[in-house]
Formats: structure tokens, C-alpha cells, sequence
């Protein structure tokens, strides 16, 4: 049954030519297993909270304080490493995010100190996340992929949430069987195998378009592509439009939503299994928007996307000690979760271009870990102030409509026009 379907999406990506199409499958396949491996040791934290209070009385607010420092730890990355990117191509950029992913793994198993708990997630891992982050993989199959781009960006980006299916339940598993810190040791591990076949399989360069909005006949210097990114009107839609995805996605559901379902009264594996169903649905979720990013009109879907996102906050309010209705919301929000990734991705491609598309886009990305962070922070201290997570939720609803409605002010674009000016 899945053969047939995965025939057919491997015959919708065209590639450059015959020749390549090991290496742009590998590119594909290797970014996938490292943001699945990435993003699960990001969620952990969420998953360890209520633990963390429990044996070593660190307060809701601290640990949230430690996610929110992470992501603007990532933020500040974000468009160096996509720069990094357009001139560099993406194994180096990886192998440095891996490394340091590995290293704050192992780090955070081995302390009982909170000091040295906030400097090895909120500054060695958030190395990590920063670097094998969507904005990254993005900007390489966009350079190794010609035809179907979003279907191929929505694959490979599809790791980010769908990875998380098989990783976080594990990870809850071996919470249960032995503690926390046996779990970061496995996720050190297995970032030292992902590090080790990037290394061996990952293209050392790729090649770069000299499609863009902005004139590379005397190449400008980093702050003068800013300066020019910055002035585009569809830059500043997506920038805005992704940081509120940030805020209602990586802030308040990676960080909230496993602590949320304890506050329910589940326990970890049936918060961990809601999870999980999240991040599996989310693997459909972006694949199918990816397929849809080269078909229909974009700015429409991604805006439609951000409204059903913000509806689902709603069942989230409902859920109460109904594990059936944390399912049904995990499947909803599972369709439009990070499903933004391939379209904001394709829409930077046509409107800003493709030779700075891994700076433009890292730019944007810091918009998303800036509104994660906001979401992450703002998550605890309410929920310490007081004892529930409801102003999180509308907050969320609220903002994902307006962000909806921001984006339809993109006009359409095609491909082929890419290097004109929005």
C-alpha cells in the first residue's frame, strides 16, 4: 500500500539532472533524520518539566526561562547560518549544529546544577537547534531540486515534527524505565551517528542561483542584502506572519502542551502518545502542504492554514480529562502545524530570491524562535501566576487569525518571475 505512494512522490521530484539524483535523495533523506533528531531533543524539555520540579524543585517559570533563552539563542543564529549557507552550501553549517547538539546532550545528562542546566541547553544545545533548523534544509533542496520544490522541501522538512513520532515516545519510555538523563544520553548518541553520516554522504557543496531581487553584479556585503531584504514589503509579511507561528507553535505547544496534559491529569506516556500522533499528522501535514505549494495559490494557503491553526485552540481550551478530545486536537493541529515551513519557504524562493534565499529566510526564522520564545517565556510565568494555561490559548487563537489575514495581502507570483521586485 505505501509503495505506490512512495513511487509517486519520488517520480514528482524532477531533479537538476540523472546524474545527481543519489546525492539530492541523500540531501532529502540525511536532512530529515537530523531534524527529527533536532527537534526531539527540543521537545524533551517539555517532557522533562514536570520532572525536573518534582526532583529538583526547579520552578515552571525557570525551565520555561531555559526554552525561551534557547530559542533566542536560535534567533540569533538563524540568518548567519543561513548566510553561511547560500555562500558555503549545508554539510558544514550541519556538522557544526550536530556537534554542538551532541555536546549539550551529553552536558545537561551529566549536571545537577541549574546554572550549568541553562548553559548547556540554553547555549551549547541552542547552538544545535539554531543550526539543523527548517530554514537550513530548506535553502539546500531548494538548491539541489528543480521541479516539485515544495513537495521535496516538504519532505525533507517533514523531519522537524514527523521524526518526533517514533523519538518522543522513547524518550518517554526511558524517563519511565530509568530517568531523564539516560534520555539525553541516548539523544547524544544519536546525534553523533547522524553527525557521521553527514559527514560521509552530505554533498560538500551545492550549487547556488543567481536568481534574486538583489543585483549580484558587484556582490553586496551582509549588511547590504539586510538592508535590501529588509525593504520588501513580502519580507515583512512573512517575518511577522512566521513569528506569530512561532509563538503558537515552538513557544506554546512544543514547550506547554506535554505539561498542559499532565496539568489534564494524563501521565507521560499518554501525553507523549498525544504528542507523538501530533508529530506523525504533522509529517502529512507538511508533505501535503509542499504538494499543494506547487499547485495552487500560495499566499491563499498559507493564510487558510494559519486560520484553521488558530480554530484549534479552541479544542485545546476543551480538552479538560478528556483524552479523546487532546487526541482529536492533536490531529487537527497536526495538519497545520509546521505545514507553513515548505510554503514560507517556496514564497522567499519567488519573492525575495534564491541566492539569498538561506539569509532571508534565516532572518525570518529568528522572527519565528523571537515569537517561540515570547510563547515558551510568557507560557510559565502565566501558568505560575495562574495555575492554568487558558490566556495562553486565546492569545494563540487570536494571533494565528491575524496572521492569516496578513498573508493574504501577498500577491501570487510565479517561479519564473522570481528576480522581480515585490
Amino acid at each position: 500500500m505505501c509503495k505506490p505512494i512512495i513511487e509517486h512522490i519520488l517520480k514528482g521530484i524532477r531533479l537538476t539532472n540523472s546524474s545527481k539524483n543519489y546525492r539530492s535523495f541523500l540531501v532529502i533523506g540525511l536532512s530529515f533524520l537530523a531534524l527529527a533528531l533536532t527537534f526531539s531533543a527540543r521537545a524533551s524539555l517539555g517532557l522533562i518539566m514536570p520532572v525536573l520540579e518534582q526532583e529538583m524543585g526547579w520552578s515552571r517559570g525557570f525551565t520555561s526561562g531555559a526554552a525561551a533563552l534557547a530559542l533566542l539563542v536560535m534567533a540569533v543564529i538563524a540568518p548567519f547560518g543561513g548566510r553561511l549557507v547560500d555562500k558555503q552550501g549545508a554539510r558544514v553549517i550541519l556538522l557544526i549544529g550536530l556537534g554542538a547538539l551532541a555536546t549539550g546532550c551529553f552536558l545537561i545528562a551529566a549536571t545537577a546544577n541549574p546554572i550549568a542546566f541553562f548553559l548547556a541547553f540554553s547555549g551549547i544545545a541552542a547552538v544545535g537547534f539554531g543550526l539543523v533548523a527548517t530554514h537550513i534544509v530548506s535553502t539546500a533542496v531548494e538548491q539541489e531540486v528543480t521541479h516539485n520544490k515544495g513537495l521535496a522541501i516538504g519532505i525533507a522538512t517533514s523531519g522537524s515534527t514527523g521524526g518526533q513520532f517514533l523519538f518522543v515516545p522513547l524518550l518517554a519510555l526511558l524517563i519511565g524505565t530509568y530517568d531523564w538523563r539516560m534520555a539525553f544520553v541516548a539523544l547524544g548518541l544519536g546525534t553523533v551517528v547522524i553527525m557521521a553520516c553527514v559527514y560521509r554522504w552530505f554533498p560538500r557543496h551545492s550549487p547556488l542561483s543567481s536568481d534574486t531581487v538583489i543585483s549580484t553584479s558587484s556582490r553586496p556585503n551582509l549588511l547590504q542584502d539586510v538592508i535590501s531584504i529588509l525593504k520588501l514589503p513580502t519580507f515583512q509579511i512573512l517575518f511577522w506572519s512566521y513569528l506569530i507561528c512561532g509563538y503558537t507553535t515552538s513557544g506554546v505547544i512544543e514547550t506547554h502542551f506535554l505539561p498542559y496534559a499532565s496539568f489534564c491529569g494524563f501521565g507521560p506516556v499518554p501525553s507523549a502518545t498525544a504528542y507523538g500522533l501530533l508529530s506523525a499528522i504533522n509529517l502529512v501535514g507538511m508533505i501535503l502542504a509542499g504538494w499543494l505549494t506547487d499547485r495552487v495559490n500560495r499566499p491563499l494557503l498559507l493564510g487558510g492554514i494559519y486560520l484553521v491553526r488558530g480554530l484549534t485552540f479552541v479544542i485545546l481550551i476543551s480538552v479538560g480529562t478528556s483524552f479523546e478530545t487532546l487526541i482529536f486536537f492533536s490531529i487537527l493541529f497536526g495538519l497545520v502545524d509546521y505545514s507553513t515551513v515548505p510554503v514560507t519557504a517556496s514564497l522567499v524562493a519567488t519573492h525575495i530570491g534564491k541566492s539569498v534565499m538561506g539569509l532571508a529566510f534565516g532572518l525570518i526564522s529568528a522572527g519565528h524562535q523571537i515569537g517561540a520564545a515570547l510563547g515558551a517565556y510568557f507560557g510559565g510565568v502565566l501558568y505560575d501566576l495562574y495555575a492554568q494555561y487558558d490566556w495562553v490559548w486565546w492569545s494563540s487563537l487570536w494571533l494565528a487569525v491575524f496572521a492569516g489575514v496578513l498573508v493574504f495581502l501577498i500577491k501570487e507570483k510565479p517561479e519564473e518571475n522570481s528576480a522581480q521586485t515585490t
